[in-house]
C-alpha cells in the first residue's frame, strides 16, 4: 500500500521513478498479487495513469487487463476499472488541459488517433477479446455495463469493418447490443444508440439484422416515453435522424405504413403556439427530418407511395399543413415544414389535392400555394424559406397534369379574377420584378407547370399581358424574348445573369416537344438574330453560360422546327449557323452549359439547396432535359440535308414496315380468333366423331350377330318371324324411330302373309290350269264324266266346287248339252284368271314397298359415310390452317429482322428510335428513372 501511495503523489524519500517503470511496476503487481484488493488497487492506478502515459500502459499493460477480465468476472469494481482503461487507451478522445489550441495539441491530437487505431488493432486481434467483451455487456451492474458500451463504440469508430466482421459471427453479438435500449438508465440507453449508429454504419447485414430485432419500434417508444417534441430527447432524436440513410432505407421498407402512423403525435402542437424553446425546436426538427426520411424520392417506389398513403390516412399530412399555415412558428421550422410536405405530396396525386385543397386562416381565405409564392417572390424573406416554398411547387406539380393545369388556367383570359390575387399573377409577378432572384425562381417555378406537358404549353400561348397604358398587350412568350433581348434598356434586368438565366430555361421548357411554341418563337424577326448574336460574341466566362443557353435555344428551334416559316427553316437557320457562328463553335458553346460547375451539383437532387442566391442557376430536371437535348441538337446541326433526306427515306420505310407490320398483326389476329373457331368445331366434330365411332362399332358388331343369326335360320329353316326380329334389330341400329320399326314390322307381316297367299294361289293356279286342260282335252273327246270323277278323285276336300260341277255335269248330261257346260267351265276358269291377276299385282306393289324400306337402310348407312368424309375434310382444313399460320409468322420474323436492321441503322445515324416494348413499359420505368435522378 505505501507503493501505491507513492505512486498516486504521496510524499516519498529519493529520485521519482519514470512512468514507464510505474507502469512496469503496476503490472507486475496485477500479474503477481494474489489478493484481489491489490490487483483491484493496481489497475485503479493503470486507470489514473492512462491518460498520461498511453503509449506505456497501452504497451505494456494491456494483456494484464485483458487477463483481468477473463479471471476476476466476480468483481464488478476491478472490471470497471479495466474496461475505463482500455476505453482511455483505445478512445480517440485528448485530455483538454488549456482552451486554446496550439501546434503543439494538433500533433499530439493526430498522434492520439494514431495509438488509438492501433491499440484497438492490437485488442481485436484476438477474436476472444472481442467475444468477452461482448458477454460484458450483458452485466447489469452500472459499473461494467457503461464502460463496455463506451469500448465497443471505441472499436467500432477506430476499427469498425473488422469489429462489424466480428460480431456478425459472434452468437447473438446484436442482439446483446439491442438490449441496450431497454435499459431503464438514461446514460447507457444513449450510448447504446451511439452504439448502434457506428455498428450500422455502411454494413448491410448488420442494418438487416438491426431492422429485424425491431430497432425502430424501440426508438420510437424512447422517443414517445420522453416526452415527443416537449420532452429532452434531442440526442437520442438526434441518433435516430443520423442513422445511415442506407440502413434506414431497408428498414423502412419492411413495415413503412405503422411507422408513419407512429410519428403523428408528434405533431400535435397547440393552437397558441406559444413557448417555443430552444429544445422543442430542435426536437421538431428532428422529427421532421426523420419523416422526410420515410417518404424520402431516394427510397424504392413502393415503400415511399405506401408511407405517402399512410401519412394521409392517418391525418399527418393535415397536421404538418397545420403547422404550415400557423402563427408564430419559428422560421427553420416553418422552412422544414414546407419540405417535408413537399415530399409527403411528391408523386400522390392524392396528397397534392388535399394540397390544392387547403387554405390559409386568412380573410377572405386564400390558398396555401398563393400564400407560399407571395413568400417566395418576396425579396424580405429568407432564402433557406424562398427555396423551400420554390421546392414545395415543383413537388406539387410532379407528375400532377391536374395541378399544372389549374397553375396555367389561372393566366388565361377567361379565368382570371380582378379582385383575387391568383397563382399565376403572382408567378408573372415574380418574373419580371427588379428582383433577380425572383425572376429566377418564378421561371423556374412556371417551367415546371409545363414539364412533359405540351398540352399546356400551347395553351401558354394564349397569356396577354398588358405592358403600359396606350400600347397592345403582348403574350407571354414575346415579353419573355423581349427582356431578354432588350434588357439594357429596361432597368438593365437583361443584363443580370440569373435573370436571363431564367429566362432561358423557361424558354426552353416551353418550346422543347411543342412546334406550334417554336413557330410563334421564330416568328418575331429579332428573335434569332440576337440568339446569333449572343453565341458569335467573345464575352467573358460569366457570359458563357448565357451563351450555352442561347445555343441550346436555337437549336431546340432546329430539332423541333416544322418548316412552316420559309425563312427559318431547318436548313437554313444551320445555314446560318455555319456562316454567323461556325459548327464547331456553336457545339463548343452548347457544351459549356454540361461543364458548368453548378451543373453538376443542381443534378444531384431535385431540392434546391445553394449556400447563396448567387449560386442557383440551374433546377435539377433542367439537367436531365440539357443531357437529353444536347445529343439531339449536336447531330442535327452536324447533318447535311442529304442525311436528313435519307432519314426521312428510313423514317418513310419504316412507317410503311410499321403499316405493314400492323396488318399482319391485324390479319393475324384474325386468323388467331378464326384458327380458335375452328378448333371449337374440330373439337366438336371430333367428339361427334368418337360417338359416330362408337356408334359405327357397336352397329358393325349388331350387324354381324344379326347377319349370323340370319344364316343360322337360314340353315335350319325357321320361319321369318325371326328373320323379322332381325330385321327390327338391324333397323334400330340404322337409327330408325320405333314408330317407324312398327310400321315396317306390320308391312313386313303383310309381306310374308302376302307371301303365303301368293304360294298357295300360284298352286292352286297350277292345279286349275291343269284341270282346265283335262276338260279342254275331255272336251274334244267327249268323256266329261272320267273328266270329273278323275277330278273330283284327285282333289276330294280342295276343290268342291269342281267335284260338284262335274257331278252336275254327269247327272245333267242327259238334259243339257255338252257344249253349255263346256262354256260354264270357262267363264268359271277366266274368273280365277282374273283373280291371280290381281294377285299379282299385290305381290308386285309389296315387292316395291320391301325395295323403298332397302333403301331407306341403305341411306342410313349412307349419312353415316357422308360424316367421315365431312370429317376428314375439316381435318385437312386444320392442317392447312397451321400451315397457313406457320408461313405468317415466317413472314412476319422476316419483316421484323428488316425493321430492326432499320432501326439500327437509324440508331447509327443518331436518330432517336423507340421500341413499342420501352413504349407498353414506359409508366413503371418513369417512376424508376425519376427515382434514379432524384436523389435525396
Amino acid at each position: 500500500m505505501n507503493f501505491l501511495r507513492g505512486v498516486m503523489g504521496g510524499q516519498s524519500a529519493g529520485p521519482q521513478p519514470s512512468g514507464a517503470e510505474t507502469v512496469q511496476k503496476l503490472c507486475d503487481r496485477v500479474a503477481s498479487s494474489t489478493l484481489l484488493e491489490d490487483r483491484r488497487d493496481a489497475v485503479r492506478a493503470l486507470k489514473a495513469l492512462s491518460k498520461k502515459y498511453r503509449l506505456e500502459v497501452g504497451s505494456q499493460a494491456m494483456e494484464h487487463l485483458v487477463n483481468v477480465l477473463q479471471t476476476d468476472r466476480s468483481d464488478s469494481e476491478i472490471i470497471g476499472y479495466a474496461l475505463d482503461t482500455l476505453c482511455n487507451l483505445i478512445s480517440n478522445e485528448v485530455e483538454e488541459e488549456e482552451p486554446d489550441e496550439s501546434e503543439e495539441e494538433n500533433v499530439q491530437k493526430t498522434s492520439s488517433e494514431d495509438l488509438a487505431g492501433q491499440f484497438a488493432e492490437i485488442y481485436i486481434k484476438q477474436q476472444e477479446n472481442l467475444t468477452l467483451l461482448l458477454s460484458l455487456l450483458e452485466e447489469f451492474d452500472f459499473h461494467v455495463r457503461w464502460p463496455a458500451v463506451k469500448l465497443l463504440t471505441a472499436l467500432l469508430k477506430n476499427q469498425g469493418p473488422q469489429v462489424q466482421q466480428i460480431i456478425l459471427v459472434s452468437p447473438m453479438g446484436v442482439s446483446k447490443m439491442m438490449d441496450l435500449l431497454a435499459d431503464s438508465r438514461e446514460v447507457i440507453r444513449n450510448d447504446g444508440l451511439l452504439l448502434l449508429q457506428q455498428l450500422t454504419k455502411a454494413n448491410a447485414a448488420i442494418q438487416k439484422i438491426v431492422a429485424f430485432e425491431n430497432a425502430f419500434e424501440r426508438l420510437l417508444d424512447i422517443i414517445t416515453e420522453e416526452g415527443m417534441s416537449d420532452g429532452d430527447l434531442w440526442k437520442d432524436t438526434n441518433s435516430v435522424a443520423r442513422f445511415n440513410n442506407e440502413w434506414q432505407m431497408k428498414y423502412c421498407r419492411l413495415r413503412p405504413g405503422s411507422y408513419i402512423q407512429r410519428t403523428k403525435p408528434w405533431f400535435e402542437v397547440a393552437e397558441d403556439n406559444s413557448g417555443w424553446s430552444a429544445q422543442k425546436v430542435t426536437n421538431l426538427h428532428l422529427m421532421l427530418q426523420l419523416v422526410r426520411v420515410l417518404v424520402s424520392p431516394v427510397n424504392p417506389p413502393g415503400a415511399t407511395s405506401s408511407c405517402q398513403k399512410s401519412a394521409f390516412q392517418c391525418g399527418l399530412l393535415q397536421q404538418l399543413c397545420t403547422i404550415l399555415m400557423a402563427t408564430g412558428v419559428p422560421a427553420d421550422i416553418l422552412t422544414e415544414t414546407i419540405n417535408t410536405v413537399s415530399e409527403v405530396i411528391r408523386g400522390s396525386q392524392v396528397n397534392q389535392d388535399y394540397f390544392a385543397s387547403v387554405n390559409a386562416p386568412s380573410n377572405p381565405p386564400r390558398p396555401a400555394i398563393v400564400v407560399l409564392l407571395m413568400s417566395m417572390v418576396n425579396e424580405r424573406q429568407p432564402f433557406v424559406l424562398r427555396c423551400a416554398v420554390l421546392y414545395c411547387f415543383q413537388c406539387f406539380l410532379y407528375k400532377n397534369q391536374k395541378g399544372q393545369a389549374e397553375i396555367v388556367a389561372t393566366l388565361l383570359p377567361a379565368t382570371i379574377d380582378a379582385n383575387s390575387i391568383s397563382a399565376g399573377q403572382l408567378l408573372c409577378g415574380g418574373l419580371f420584378s427588379t428582383d433577380s432572384l425572383s425572376n429566377w425562381c418564378a421561371a423556374v417555378a412556371l417551367a415546371h407547370a409545363l414539364q412533359d406537358n405540351s398540352i399546356q404549353k400551347e395553351q401558354l400561348l394564349r397569356v396577354q399581358l398588358a405592358t403600359s397604358l396606350g400600347n397592345p398587350p403582348v403574350s407571354l412568350l414575346q415579353q419573355c424574348t423581349n427582356i431578354l433581348s432588350q434588357g439594357d434598356k429596361i432597368n438593365r434586368r437583361g443584363s443580370k445573369e440569373q435573370t436571363r438565366v431564367g429566362l432561358l430555361m423557361l424558354l426552353s421548357t416551353w418550346m422543347t416537344n411543342c412546334p406550334i411554341a417554336v413557330t410563334h418563337f421564330l416568328h418575331n424577326q429579332t428573335n434569332v438574330p440576337f440568339l446569333t448574336a449572343q453565341i458569335s460574341e467573345n464575352l467573358g466566362e460569366e457570359e458563357q453560360l448565357v451563351q450555352g443557353l442561347c445555343a441550346l435555344l436555337l437549336g431546340i428551334c432546329i430539332y423541333y422546327n416544322e418548316n412552316s416559316l420559309e425563312n427559318y427553316t431547318k436548313e437554313k437557320l444551320k445555314q446560318l449557323i455555319e456562316k454567323r457562328i461556325g459548327k464547331e463553335i456553336f457545339i463548343e458553346k452548347l457544351a459549356y452549359i454540361s461543364k458548368h460547375e453548378l451543373y453538376s451539383r443542381a443534378g444531384q437532387k431535385p431540392q434546391p439547396s445553394y449556400n447563396s442566391p448567387e449560386q442557383m442557376l440551374f433546377d435539377h430536371d433542367f439537367t436531365k432535359l440539357v443531357k437529353e437535348l444536347e445529343v439531339l441538337i449536336t447531330k442535327a446541326v452536324q447533318k447535311s440535308s442529304e442525311d436528313e433526306k435519307k432519314e426521312e427515306e428510313v423514317k418513310k420505310s419504316l412507317e410503311q414496315h410499321d403499316s405493314i407490320v400492323n396488318q399482319y398483326k391485324e390479319l393475324i389476329r384474325e386468323q388467331d380468333l378464326q384458327l380458335n373457331e375452328l378448333k371449337k368445331q374440330v373439337t366438336a366434330l371430333t367428339n361427334q366423331n368418337e360417338h359416330s365411332q362408337t356408334t359405327i362399332t357397336q352397329q358393325a358388331s349388331q350387324i354381324q350377330q344379326l347377319r349370323d343369326q340370319y344364316n343360322l335360320l337360314k340353315v335350319q329353316g325357321k320361319p321369318l318371324d325371326s328373320q323379322h326380329h332381325i330385321h327390327n334389330e338391324a333397323a334400330q341400329i340404322n337409327g330408325i324411330q320405333p314408330k317407324d320399326t312398327e310400321e315396317i314390322g306390320r308391312l313386313q307381316e303383310e309381306i310374308e302373309e302376302l307371301k303365303k297367299q301368293h304360294n298357295v294361289l300360284e298352286g292352286q293356279l297350277a292345279e286349275k290350269e291343269l284341270e282346265i286342260n283335262k276338260l279342254r282335252a275331255a272336251q274334244s273327246t267327249g268323256n266329261l264324266a272320267e273328266v270329273g270323277t278323275e277330278i273330283a278323285g284327285d282333289q276330294p276336300t280342295d276343290q268342291h266346287k269342281l267335284v260338284g260341277t262335274a257331278e252336275a255335269l254327269v247327272r245333267d248330261n242327259d238334259s243339257d248339252s255338252a257344249a253349255t257346260k263346256t262354256a260354264q267351265l270357262e267363264n268359271r276358269l277366266s274368273v280365277l284368271d282374273d283373280e291371280n291377276k290381281m294377285l299379282k299385282d299385290q305381290l308386285k306393289m309389296l315387292t316395291e314397298e320391301k325395295k323403298s324400306l332397302d333403301q331407306q337402310l341403305a341411306s342410313t348407312n349412307s349419312t353415316i359415310a357422308i360424316l367421315e368424309t365431312d370429317k376428314r375434310k375439316l381435318q385437312q382444313e386444320v392442317t392447312e390452317s397451321k400451315k397457313e399460320q406457320d408461313d405468317l409468322l415466317v413472314l412476319l420474323a422476316d419483316q421484323d429482322q428488316k425493321i430492326f436492321g432499320f432501326k439500327n441503322r437509324l440508331k447509327e445515324l443518331g436518330e432517336p428510335v423507340e421500341d413499342e416494348d420501352d413504349l407498353e413499359s414506359a409508366d413503371q420505368e418513369d417512376d424508376d428513372d425519376d427515382d434514379d435522378d432524384d436523389p435525396n
